[in-house]
């Protein structure tokens, strides 16, 4: 490994939020130790598993429609765009993420590879605002 890819994976393994790239069929390739942290699956049980690992069960088909077309066309509707979702920890809670998703194709044929997303958790943030729109 060459100096530049070995700081690539320095970055992404101390980057403060989760990053998960799935190749084009939706299997886990890369996860990160915040994604680790955030989700409780370590890298090696989160590899070449699918995407469903942390989509709640009534989120997947959707998730699956988009992802196919994003895959298909190369072009993602929410792409660069966060959007709050849920989503669910090893241990069965579900929780709230903050997600930018985007397209990762091959430089030269855009063929598309597969999408990388990045992922805060808001849980706190998210229940914290609904609590105050209950008691007002």
């Amino acid at each position: 490994m060459d100096e530049q890819s070995k700081l690539a994976e320095r970055i992404l393994d101390q980057m403060a939020d989760a990053m998960i790239y799935a190749d084009h069929t939706g299997k886990i390739a890369r996860w990160n130790r915040a994604a680790a942290a955030l989700f409780g699956y370590s890298a090696e049980e989160a590899l070449g598993q699918s995407l469903d690992l942390i989509i709640p069960e009534h989120l997947r088909a959707a998730h699956w429609r988009g992802f196919e077309a994003a895959m298909t066309s190369g072009v993602m509707k929410l792409q660069g765009r966060p959007t709050l979702t849920r989503a669910v920890h090893k241990g069965g809670r579900k929780l709230y993420v903050e997600l930018t998703f985007a397209i990762v194709s091959s430089g030269t044929a855009n063929e598309v590879l597969g999408s990388v997303a990045v992922a805060r958790d808001v849980t706190e943030r998210v229940e914290r605002e609904r609590a105050a729109r209950t008691t007002s």
